[in-house]
């Protein structure tokens, strides 16, 4: 039987967003017998809520789902929602990965960047941004999401690993059949490299469907120890902001965000 710790206090401090909306991967369910049909959503909200939406082929970089040294790309057309269904034979710990195109946004007000900032943690961008001489309103901000979910087919053995996103998030440990009395490592990455400090924002939604938010911090390997229960579906998140080689915000964007997200259920 896995343990679990049962202080989530002991490793974050909770919060409330601000300024965020993630995009995760979401299985209608994450522990299935080998040959059964899973169906995976793409979904957009706050607080592990939001719509789910169609696989979009023109909004889509890369989609597969991997299972060790295995890749299988997924036949995915536009208009699929769920953005995948189907069975997976195999037994073992699935990775369904998705990339998305580049979208943009605009900030018509200085308030929204600032929080979003903060909430983010990004803490030398407002200082950047303004030694760049941008405006502090009416400029463009390009995003690209990476997303993982794992599911566990029979026994779910296996391991998460590196799937060659530019940022993305790595379980450590398995959450279906490792013990996880001490937390749940992940290790944040960024161009195949840890990121240090960086800021992780762990979603739980409980059986009851109430869900918490806490925020941690990766070590100077990009590894964060997060706090699980039984029976909770996560949602991990992680923001890297670049700096766009562009100071003309009528050029085009000038920062761009990119997200990681990974989700799983323990059982």
């Amino acid at each position: 039987m896995l343990r679990y710790c049962v202080t989530a206090l002991c490793f974050a401090l909770s919060v409330q967003p601000v300024f965020a909306h993630e995009f995760w991967i979401s299985p209608d369910r994450y522990q299935i017998s080998p040959g059964e049909q899973v169906a995976t959503s793409f979904r957009v909200g706050e607080n592990l809520k939001g719509a789910a939406f169609s696989y979009i082929e023109r909004n889509a970089t890369r989609f597969d789902l991997v299972r060790g040294d295995v890749v299988v790309p997924v036949a995915a057309r536009s208009g699929d929602n769920p953005a995948f269904e189907g069975a997976l034979e195999d037994e073992g710990l699935w990775i369904v990965v998705h990339e998305t195109g580049d979208s943009t946004l605009t900030y018509s007000e200085a308030a929204k960047f600032e929080a979003f900032v903060a909430h983010k943690a990004f803490a030398d961008t407002l200082a950047a941004h303004a030694a760049r001489g941008l405006p502090e309103a009416g400029f463009k901000e390009s995003y690209r999401r990476f997303a993982k979910a794992l599911i566990a087919v029979g026994d779910g053995a296996g391991q998460d690993r590196p799937v060659g996103l530019r940022t993305e998030i790595v379980a450590l440990a398995n959450p279906y059949t490792d013990d996880l009395g001490a937390g749940l490592p992940v290790q944040v990455l960024f161009e195949n490299e840890p990121r240090a400090n960086a800021q992780v924002e762990l979603f739980a939604k409980d059986p009851g469907g109430v869900v918490t938010v806490t925020l941690h911090q990766t070590d100077e390997d990009g590894i964060a120890r997060l706090p699980v229960l039984p029976g909770t579906e996560y949602l991990v998140d992680a923001v890297k902001m670049v700096a766009l080689d562009n100071d003309d915000p009528e050029a085009g964007p000038v920062w761009k965000s990119l997200w990681a997200a990974l989700t799983f259920k323990t059982p």
